[in-house]
């Protein structure tokens, strides 16, 4: 691998992990277990590994942005997340954010 491919891929998994956040939270408007979340997120393009998403999903549910219970009725017990009410304010005001870079970024790109 070039040194030039090594900054690329870098630089690309810099931007992946800024989003991270926001992708997650955007998915949760209804109640996920964690394969099921990577499933959706792996369906729209946005690829995550479980090493990355089960600790994020612990953070976020400490931070109180996640709520999540315990389904113990089918053959495995799974715990589902969905947003709690600070983690919708929290998502809106990043999507602000993300929007307003983006119109900054493609302000610099022209």
């Amino acid at each position: 691998m070039s040194e030039y491919q090594k900054y690329l891929d870098s630089a690309i998994s810099e931007l992946r992990r800024g989003t991270l956040v926001l992708g997650v939270l955007s998915a949760l408007d209804k109640p996920m277990y964690g394969y099921s979340l990577i499933q959706v997120l792996h369906s729209k393009g946005f690829l995550i590994d479980q090493s990355t998403l089960y600790p994020l999903l612990r953070r976020l549910e400490k931070q109180e942005f996640l709520k999540s219970d315990w389904e113990i009725e089918d053959s495995r017990p799974r715990k589902y997340y969905v947003l709690s009410e600070s983690g919708r304010k929290f998502l809106a005001d990043l999507i602000g954010e993300w929007k307003s870079n983006i119109k900054i970024i493609n302000s610099l790109l022209d």
